[in-house]
């Protein structure tokens, strides 16, 4: 397990996830002003009516909506492709992935959920620490599918 964190490092996934965030960060930032715009109507006069302003408000809207669901989808795929690929790296650096996926099942096989885990936490455990029935918007993929992936490596 020490390798997969190794791993992550190796292959600058705090760096990537960081940029991320803040490409998002900039998009939602810019969905918030659209908004802003057309609920106070951004100090139009009547004048100005026919200014354009209307497909402003319409882009806005359209940010508004799906800017949150395009970053969390961004952040999934995202976190669930660079545990793929640190688990790729922990593999090649200790060329023993067996050993990986045996250490993935047994740190799966525990049922109990872990009690003070969030959506914010997530992301910090190795395998889903609220047990979630759908594994659809999870920060990491599924053990199964990781322990395969490592497995046909050999």
């Amino acid at each position: 397990m020490l390798a997969h964190e190794i791993g992550h490092i190796k292959n600058y996934d705090i760096l990537l996830q960081t940029v991320a965030s803040i490409m998002v960060g900039a998009i939602i930032i810019i969905s918030d002003i659209f908004s802003r715009t057309l609920l106070w109507g951004g100090g139009r006069r009547r004048s100005d009516r026919n200014s354009g302003s209307g497909i402003l408000a319409i882009i806005g809207l359209v940010l508004m909506i799906f800017a949150p669901i395009a970053g969390q989808l961004l952040r999934m795929c995202l976190s669930r492709n660079r545990e793929y690929l640190a688990d790729a790296t922990a593999a090649d650096l200790t060329g023993k992935p067996e050993a990986l996926a045996s250490a993935l099942l047994k740190i799966s096989g525990n049922p109990t959920p872990v009690m003070r885990a969030s959506k914010a936490t997530e992301g910090m455990y190795i395998s889903d620490p609220m047990k979630k029935f759908s594994n659809l918007f999870s920060t990491h993929p599924p053990i199964e599918k990781r322990v395969e992936a490592l497995r046909n490596m050999k």
